[in-house]
C-alpha cells in the first residue's frame, strides 16, 4: 500500500482512483463498511482505492485545545485500512489556510486535479470544505461537472455496546474512557491498542516481583479508565499475555498517570527504548491503595492469575488485528 504526506506525495502520472475522505479514527466497524465499499468499487472499475484523511484531528484546527483521545494513530490507521484492501492512504496536513478551502475547491484540488476520482464512497453524514459548508448532495452535484460517482453508505452499525447506540468513534472513546474495553471492542472490531516508547519508571514493579513495562504513550491517545485490565503487551509480531495497570499508583502516592504492562510468565525482558503496543481485553478491577504491601502483592498475584486466564481464554489468531 502506498502512503503519501501532503498532495505534492502524489505521483504525477496517478490515474483514476476511488476515494473515500474522513478522519477515520480508528477504522471502526462503520467506518470499515464504507472503506470496504471503496475497495470493492474500485476492483469493479479496475483502478486504485485511496483513502483521504487530516492530520491534526480538523477539530484541532478549527477549535484549539479540543483534540479528540485518539483510537488509534496514522500508522495504525494505515495499517489497518492496508488490511481492508486499500490501495493508498493520503494523509493531509490540515492547517489554517487549507481549512479555508471552500467545498468546490477542495473537490476540484483534491479529487479532480490530484486523486482524479472515479467514484467516490461516503457515509451519509460527511461534510467538507470551509466551515463544513460541502455535503453529498454538493459532492454528487459537482460529480456531473467533474465526472465521477458519489455513492453514499450507511455506516450505521449497532450491537449491545452503549446500549444500542449506533457504533461511532465518539462512542468508542466514551466507552474507553469509562473502562469499558469489551464494548469499545465490539465498536473497534478488535481490542482497542494504545501504543508508545517503553520508558524507566520507579521500578517497584521489579522490586514487588513484576517488572513492568512503563509505556510513554503518544500525544491525545485514548487511555482507558485507571485500573487493571487483562490484555497483551505486543512486541514487534510477539503478542505477550499481560497484566496491565493503568492510573497513579496510589499506593505509593503517585500524581503520574501512566500505563504500565507485565509480561505474564516472561523472565529477563528489556524493552526499555522500544516501541510498543499493549491492547486492552477485559477489565479485571478498579484501582485501589491497600493497606500493606503484603495484601498489595496478593492482590497483583490474584490480577496475575486472572489475566493468565482471560487471555489464555481468547483466541487472539481469530480476532481482527
Amino acid at each position: 500500500m502506498q502512503r503519501w504526506r501532503g498532495l505534492e506525495d502524489i505521483p504525477q502520472d496517478w490515474g483514476r482512483s476511488v476515494v473515500t475522505i474522513g478522519s477515520y479514527d480508528g477504522v471502526h466497524r462503520g467506518h470499515q463498511l464504507i472503506i470496504g465499499r471503496a475497495v470493492e468499487r474500485a476492483r469493479e472499475l479496475g483502478v486504485p482505492s485511496v483513502v483521504v484523511t487530516f492530520d491534526p484531528h480538523p477539530s484541532e484546527v478549527v477549535r484549539p485545545g479540543s483534540h479528540p483521545p485518539l483510537l488509534a494513530p496514522h500508522h495504525r490507521r494505515a495499517e489497518l485500512m492496508a488490511g481492508l484492501g486499500v490501495d493508498a492512504v493520503l494523509v493531509l496536513p490540515f492547517t489554517a489556510e487549507f481549512s479555508q478551502l471552500s467545498p468546490a475547491d477542495f473537490i476540484v484540488k483534491v479529487l479532480v486535479d490530484k486523486l482524479h476520482a472515479r467514484a467516490v464512497i461516503e457515509g451519509p453524514n460527511f461534510r467538507f470544505g470551509h466551515r463544513a459548508a460541502g455535503d453529498v448532495a454538493y459532492l454528487a452535484e459537482l460529480g456531473s461537472t467533474y465526472d465521477y460517482e458519489v455513492e453514499v453508505v450507511d455506516l450505521f452499525v449497532s450491537g449491545e455496546a452503549g446500549g444500542g447506540e449506533p457504533f461511532s468513534s465518539t462512542l468508542a472513546r466514551r466507552l474507553i474512557a469509562a473502562g469499558d474495553i469489551e464494548g469499545a471492542a465490539e465498536i473497534l472490531g478488535r481490542p482497542h491498542r494504545v501504543e508508545g516508547v517503553v520508558v524507566r519508571g520507579a521500578q517497584r514493579g521489579r522490586e514487588l516481583g513484576y517488572p513492568t513495562a512503563n509505556v510513554e504513550t503518544l500525544p491525545h491517545t485514548a487511555i482507558p479508565a485507571d485500573g487493571v485490565y487483562a490484555g497483551w503487551l505486543v512486541v514487534g509480531e510477539e503478542h505477550m499475555p499481560a497484566a496491565i495497570s493503568v492510573g497513579t499508583n496510589p499506593q505509593f502516592n503517585g500524581t503520574e498517570r501512566t500505563v504500565e504492562a507485565y509480561a505474564i510468565d516472561r523472565v529477563g525482558l528489556d524493552l526499555y527504548g522500544l516501541h510498543v503496543a499493549v491492547d486492552f481485553l477485559a477489565y479485571v478491577r478498579g484501582q485501589a491503595k491497600f493497606g500493606s504491601i503484603e495484601e498489595l502483592l496478593e492482590a497483583i498475584a490474584a490480577d496475575v492469575e486472572r489475566c493468565r486466564e482471560l487471555t489464555g481464554a481468547y483466541d487472539k489468531d481469530a480476532a481482527p488485528r
